[in-house]
């Protein structure tokens, strides 16, 4: 049987502001085009690495 999920606490002060502002770098610094396609292609790699075993 699973655990029973906690909930998460509320960011209050200053982690709030870090949080808060990590969050709006995150959205002005997409991942580049070209970066997605490395990652798409990590990807693949090890799903065809799993589905040999």
């Amino acid at each position: 049987m699973a655990k029973p999920i906690a909930p998460t606490p509320i960011l209050i002060g200053e982690d709030a502001r870090r949080f808060h502002e990590a969050m709006k770098k995150a959205k002005e610094n997409p991942v580049s085009p070209q970066e997605r396609t490395r990652i798409k292609e990590n990807y693949e790699k090890m799903k065809a690495i799993i589905k040999k075993r």
